[in-house]
């Protein structure tokens, strides 16, 4: 594959991913408050599906060898990678409105470029500073200009914006510092161990809530928002963020976090709760703006 083809596989990689997390905030928020299953309880399901998929896929490819020095760094990984970050914004959603959560989440590739330029040397360019600048404006445009009223009691608590802080901090240093661990692995390989690993770390916390699990009261619509979760927004999206951090640089990787909000906004205006105005086509404008101009940043590819 030619590097041209390489970098846009790349793109699509991780526009597909975020496009698809940015359905799993609005799935997620319904699910949390449902109240019929708790933040690490459906992490665990999210990691047992992951873990089964993956492994089953291993099944049909190639056996690519692990040593333990290797897996050492694949448990850190999956940590920093898949434990804290689905974690803490499990817990958060539940306590963060969604006008916050989506504000706090922008920060991530703020984060991700200090992250790959202490650990991995990738230079800060001032195309990459004004392309994020941009994009961060662009979103935060679309968030201020996007109808945000609940109906409902929702609120921001302290503890939500602690989560939520540490969730961008976490995934940020998971882009920053594992590019060289995945560039050397095939992502079935990486990702079956991945979750496998993030399912040991839960079991202990989660093994109680998972017991008394009332399948009753999941209703229908609760049901099919978890296989969501757990088929599109683990399995599908996981696969797909290694792909995409194989072939761009981590910086560009969580430029296309700024798809989620934009993602929220379209299903508002689609489903009649929000209305498409020139402030939503100017925000557009920017992120993508400023996505494009990091790219072309040096070194924004591999």
């Amino acid at each position: 594959m030619n590097s041209r083809a390489n970098s846009w596989s790349g793109h699509l990689a991780a526009a597909g991913a975020y496009a698809i997390f940015g359905f799993n905030i609005i799935f997620c928020k319904d699910i949390a408050q449902s109240g019929a299953v708790s933040p690490i309880v459906l992490f665990t399901l999210r990691a047992i599906g992951a873990t089964a998929l993956f492994w089953a896929l291993s099944l049909f490819l190639p056996k690519e060898r692990v040593s333990g020095r290797e897996l050492l760094r694949i448990a850190l990984a999956s940590f920093l990678g898949l434990f804290v970050p689905q974690l803490t914004f499990l817990a958060a959603i539940g306590m963060t409105t969604s006008i916050d959560a989506a504000v706090l989440s922008s920060l991530t590739p703020v984060y991700t470029m200090c992250f790959a330029f202490l650990f991995l040397g990738e230079p800060i360019t001032g195309k990459k500073v004004t392309g994020v600048a941009v994009s961060l404006l662009g979103v935060l445009l679309l968030i201020f200009n996007s109808v945000h009223d609940t109906g409902g009691p929702d609120r921001t608590r302290p503890l939500g914006v602690l989560l939520m802080a540490l969730n961008g901090l976490s995934f940020a240093g998971y882009l920053g510092a594992f590019r060289p661990l995945i560039s050397r692995h095939g992502v079935v390989t990486l990702m079956k161990w991945m979750f496998l690993f993030a399912l040991l770390l839960s079991l202990p916390f989660s093994w109680g809530g998972l017991m008394r699990l009332d399948p009753a009261a999941v209703t229908p619509q609760v049901g099919w928002e978890i296989a969501f979760v757990i088929v599109f927004a683990t399995f599908v999206a996981y696969f797909l963020i290694p792909l995409g951090q194989k072939r761009l640089r981590p910086t560009l990787v969580s430029m296309y976090s700024y798809l989620q909000p934009m993602i929220a906004a379209g299903v508002s205006i689609a489903i009649g709760m929000d209305a498409f105005t020139w402030q939503k086509a100017l925000a557009a404008l920017l992120v993508f703006g400023g996505v494009a101009l990091v790219s072309r940043s040096r070194a924004a590819s591999a």
